[in-house]
């Protein structure tokens, strides 16, 4: 060991003697005091601006401008700098026969200059804990673990880097071409993960060989072993292969012997790389302080009660727009989206299945305008270099699955041994892929009896499969709307009261939406039945309708107020409402307590009050209603295009708080009864969902989420909310940024250029 750290002091001694170590350390130390600076400085900013902050830790350290991920991308360039003359400073100068008749070994020649190196990182490292240090007193609950956590990933980056570029040194004398071969072989490692990603074990060991993103997930706050013992083994790799190149300097061996011995060290470590990538033998560990790399509490309860095989199948139909984003060149990329899901169920079986099958896709039409299917695929198969072979017919998938009903997209099937099975969805938006809430709405509905949701038919009710602007089509059957009922977990079925005897018992949720001619009497008593026993419904009415829903509306102790409700305003018509969230609301959920604090608005475009006659066994909250001022119930008034409403209060109309928006409950037997009346039917039809006007910040659409959320009593939408960072507050004011600049721009990199200079002037003095 004496030896080892001997030759470990030298390197020192040498390194800290040139100005190379001392000018990377400088400009490291400005570099990241200028990042640092920049990224606090518009934290203050935005402070200041009064927008509200948290993960001001990630902000400062961890995003793709915060100081690590900076200093990481600039040490690509800085470390083949300090080690080009590890040992090729050696070999130009002949010293390392010296080194060869000496009693020293292989292993301590290499192992002592890479030591020096990691007390080089370790220096790095320090120098990025002033900053972390000084975070610490300069925000809000810093979240510590995570910064070790990407420090821990900083110094594995640069020790791999050092391996690298020491490898490289033992190959030649110049100095230059060993810069030049360690950028060249870190710029290899950084590609690589494209190569060979239609082969599927070629995939896995060049996706396992990239360097590019390994230290990410560290920055991030998530500690992987694969990614840990990634590091480790290409270290290793590489300071094996410079003690065979020193072993092969030192004495001759014959070439295949050589080769044997190189090509063993690879193998091994592609052999436990690949395994260690086996998600059995992958383990985790989320320093982060919301758990932000982590499965939510509720999903990870429904993976606990996964038991059993589970198989993910991915459906790819080559002539639907989204076939690329699965194809065998993209399985790595695709795997990432259920990435967490398969750490907390590894055995979890991944297949893909591809074939051809006509569907709706109007660019694929004119692109390939009057060839048939199969003429398509061949077309796509010709310019993509694919085999037309990998693609079932459409016979051959019809006979596999039905994929009809999902109109022959891209999805994925999942299905546990039991044979239970559930969709898991693309969408048109902008994501296109699911979400956390989407993916476990899917497994929990098998583990969990999805709740039914029945829309009342037969009296010109709402249209749920109609696109039109009155129609409820987008959030209860469009399979590509990602909020949709049945993409966010529930069932959904048609009921027509003059075909039942009664409302049939597995009916969880009845929706009666905007009936347009009376219900009859036996109807009326079928609904007061479901009332009577306890089932939750949904009502909702418009305005000139009162007399229609009002009978229903009466078994709550309920009615809709006469009239329009009307809320003049410039630059839209007077019976356009903005619903207020109410505090009651806020304290009910999570979801209208961010409606409230956000003071987002319920649009509605023509809406009736609420009126409560009379207290029944019900506790009735409401939810959401019209402003105090500037609003109420116009009585007189019916165009509000060329005429402007005027409270009248010789004929009752008084500007007032109206609910439009109510929750009723009541314990029945077990369980609570829960009832909603809406005042207005098109708040969240097609038409208001998709609208947005200049100024107004609404969020009609969190209405339905949140009251079939509490319909299914949280069972559906899955709640995969995670609560906000502490670290919300900057402790530094408007005025400090000259201030930050000077410290971490002048004064710490002016110290090392004091140091250095003290070091240079003992050096030439001696």
């Amino acid at each position: 060991m004496r030896t080892l750290f001997r030759i470990t002091k030298t390197e020192l001694s040498t390194l800290f003697f040139s100005p190379i170590a001392w000018l990377i350390l400088i400009i490291f130390t400005f570099q990241a005091g200028m990042t640092y600076a920049d990224v606090y400085s518009d934290v203050i900013r935005y402070q200041a601006l009064g927008y509200n902050l948290s993960g001001i830790t990630s902000r400062l350290f961890s995003n793709y401008n915060g100081v690590f991920s900076k200093m990481l991308d600039n040490l690509y360039l800085y470390i083949p700098l300090l080690t080009m003359g590890l040992m090729s400073r050696e070999f130009y100068s002949g010293s390392i026969k010296l080194l060869f008749s000496s009693p020293v070994t292989n292993k301590q020649i290499i192992f002592g200059k890479y030591l020096a190196m990691i007390i080089y990182a370790l220096i790095l490292i320090a120098i990025l804990s002033i900053y972390i240090i000084f975070t610490a007193f300069a925000i809000k609950n810093i979240d510590l673990p995570q910064l070790l956590s990407g420090l821990l990933g900083v110094f594995l980056v640069t020790c791999t880097y050092a391996a690298i570029g020491l490898f490289m040194s033992c190959l030649t004398s110049y100095q230059v071409v060993a810069a030049i071969g360690t950028l060249a072989l870190l710029t290899v490692l950084n590609f690589i993960k494209e190569v060979g990603q239609n082969m599927e074990f070629v995939r896995e060991i060049t996706y396992w060989l990239s360097i590019s993103g390994r230290s990410s997930t560290l920055l991030d706050g998530l500690i992987c072993s694969e990614d840990v013992l990634y590091f480790i083994i290409v270290i290793t790799l590489f300071l094996t292969l410079s003690i065979l190149k020193l072993g092969s300097e030192r004495k001759r061996h014959k070439p295949y012997v050589v080769l044997f011995r190189y090509a063993s060290v690879i193998i091994i470590a592609l052999l436990l790389g690949y395994i260690s990538s086996r998600p059995q033998f992958m383990s985790f560990y989320d320093t982060t302080e919301t758990k932000i790399n982590t499965l939510t509490p509720n999903s990870q309860e429904v993976m606990k009660k996964l038991t059993g095989g589970l198989t993910i199948t991915t459906y790819v139909n080559i002539l639907e727009d989204n076939y690329w984003r699965a194809m065998p060149d993209r399985r790595k990329y695709d795997f990432e989206e259920f990435e967490k899901y398969v750490r907390f169920k590894p055995e979890t079986e991944i297949k893909y299945v591809y074939y051809y099958h006509p569907c709706y896709n109007p660019y694929m039409d004119r692109r390939y305008p009057g060839l048939t299917p199969e003429q398509r695929v061949q077309e796509i198969c010709k310019v993509m270099e694919w085999d037309t072979a990998m693609f079932l017919t459409p016979e051959q998938i019809n006979r596999q699955i039905d994929l009809s009903g999902e109109g022959y997209r891209l999805v994925r099937v999942i299905e546990r041994e039991n044979g239970q099975k559930s969709f898991l969805r693309f969408y048109e938006d902008i994501r296109r892929t699911p979400t956390e809430s989407e993916f476990t709405a899917a497994l929990k509905r098998l583990v969990t009896k999805p709740p039914k949701v029945a829309f009342l038919t037969g009296h010109g009710e709402r249209n749920v499969d109609g696109a039109g602007e009155r129609d409820y089509g987008a959030f209860v059957r469009d399979l590509t709307f990602r909020y949709s009922l049945p993409n966010q977990g529930f069932d959904v079925t048609l009921l027509r009261l003059d075909e039942q005897k009664k409302i049939p018992e597995d009916i969880d949720i009845l929706v009666i939406a905007e009936p347009r001619t009376v219900l009859a009497p036996e109807e009326l008593t079928k609904i007061k039945e479901y009332i009577d026993r306890g089932g939750n419904m949904i009502l909702s009415g418009e305005p000139y309708r009162q007399h229609i829903m009002n009978p229903l509306l009466s078994f709550l102790g309920l009615e809709f107020m006469p009239g329009i409700l009307v809320q003049p305003s410039k630059d839209f018509t007077a019976d356009l409402i903005f619903g207020n969230i109410t505090e009651a609301a806020a304290q009910s959920s999570k979801g209208y307590q961010k409606l409230w604090r956000g003071k987002y608005k319920i649009t509605m475009p023509g809406a009736v009050g609420i009126k409560i006659l009379e207290e029944k066994e019900f506790k009735v909250t409401p939810l959401v209603t019209t402003n105090e001022e500037g609003a109420w119930n116009e009585l007189e008034t019916t165009d509000f295009i060329d005429n402007r409403p005027i409270c009248n209060s010789q004929v009752g109309e008084e500007e007032r708080t109206i609910p439009v928006v109510v929750e009723l409950t009541r314990r029945v037997g077990e369980k609570e009864q829960r009832i909603f009346v809406w005042g207005d039917a098109d708040c969240i039809g097609n038409g208001e969902l998709t609208t947005s006007r200049e100024g107004v910040k609404s969020s009609n659409f969190s209405l339905i989420t949140n009251s079939f959320g509490d319909l299914s009593y949280g069972e559906f939408p899955v709640d995969t909310s995670r609560p906000r960072p502490s670290d919300d507050k900057a402790y530094i004011g408007e005025g400090s940024e000259i201030w930050l600049k000077l410290l971490f721009m002048g004064l710490l990199p002016g110290i090392l250029v004091f140091i250095s200079l003290r070091m240079w002037w003992f050096r030439k003095s001696r």
